[in-house]
């Protein structure tokens, strides 16, 4: 029995850190795929392919286009972020660089790729099955010489361990501001789309329950400037109002105490007509009445009987 105990010491104190990495157990949220990535994986490429795997991982474990891959049990996950939550993708909607890997690189092969050469890639059209090797016959045939491009790793996730993993809500927002990086596979950009998508209602749902918790005074500043003026009392709005529309609502005694310029003065009599005309100086009368009386003395002074001293 000692024996058995030093035995077991031994084969627990072998494990490598790298090994103890992976924890068996359950996703963060979403679908229950049977792993657990406590802490941020080391990723290596693949030569010739545009993927990264996970060698110390006892998983399936790839990073292709953006995205976190994972073939477990037969399925295959995707993930933005390295712990999950993870998302079931159907055998049409693998990317076919990730299918083209070679068997060497699955830490964790199932049964049926029991005597497949290693250097190769799984036989996928014999494990789908005849429908999906109909519509994707040359699955695995491409131009070796024009790979695409790695995408970059999204190393700002080492940061968020343990309990500081975000949630589901929260990953699409941080992923967004930390990770830049746009999908180049049409099939990998579809699965890209799909939380973001997600995440918009959820962010609008949260701004709609900050409202109601925001004072009064907050919401009257917000309100537009019709409903404020609708609340002003009617004298403010009499006085911005111009005064042709106040005198229409005036009723007809006040209309006719305060007449218009021009009525006012049509309905005056003539007398104050007459007494309103303007007046001469008077010098200018004075003058008037010099000039009649001289002419009228020339006119007397020149008679028939005036003959001019002769």
């Amino acid at each position: 029995m000692r024996f058995l105990f030093l035995a077991l010491w031994l084969a627990l104190a072998g494990i490598t850190p790298a090994a103890a990495q992976l924890s068996f157990g359950f996703s963060s949220g979403g679908v229950s795929i049977g792993v657990n990535v406590p802490v941020y994986p080391r990723l290596v490429a693949v030569p010739g392919y545009p993927v990264y795997y996970a060698p110390d991982l006892g998983t399936n474990y790839f990073f292709y286009d953006g995205l976190y891959w994972v073939f477990q049990d037969g399925d295959w996950y995707e993930s933005s972020w390295y712990n999950g939550p993870w998302e079931l993708v159907p055998p049409d909607s693998v990317p076919l660089f990730l299918l083209r890997v070679p068997v060497r690189y699955y830490r964790h092969p199932p049964a049926f790729f029991h005597g497949w050469a290693a250097s190769a890639a799984p036989r996928w059209d014999e494990h789908w099955g005849r429908d999906w090797s109909e519509h994707h016959r040359d699955w695995n045939q491409w131009d070796r010489k024009r790979v695409p491009a790695r995408a970059p790793l999204p190393t700002y996730q080492r940061q968020y361990t343990g309990d500081r993993y975000p949630r589901n809500a929260e990953q699409a927002a941080q992923h967004d501001r930390s990770y830049r990086y746009q999908p180049r596979d049409s099939v990998v950009r579809e699965h890209w789309q799909r939380p973001q998508a997600a995440s918009q209602p959820q962010q609008a749902q949260q701004v709609q329950a900050r409202e109601p918790r925001q004072a009064p005074q907050a919401r009257e500043q917000r309100q537009a400037p019709q409903a404020s003026e609708q609340r002003q009392a009617p004298q403010a709005r009499e006085q911005r109002q111009s005064p042709q529309a106040r005198e229409q609502r005036q009723p007809p005694q006040a209309r006719e105490q305060h007449p218009a310029p021009q009525a006012s003065e049509q309905r005056q009599a003539p007398q104050a007509r007459e007494q309103q005309a303007p007046r001469k100086p008077e010098a200018e009368r004075e003058k008037g009445r010099d000039d009649g009386h001289g002419e009228n003395d020339n006119r007397r002074g020149s008679g028939p009987g005036d003959t001019g001293g002769g």
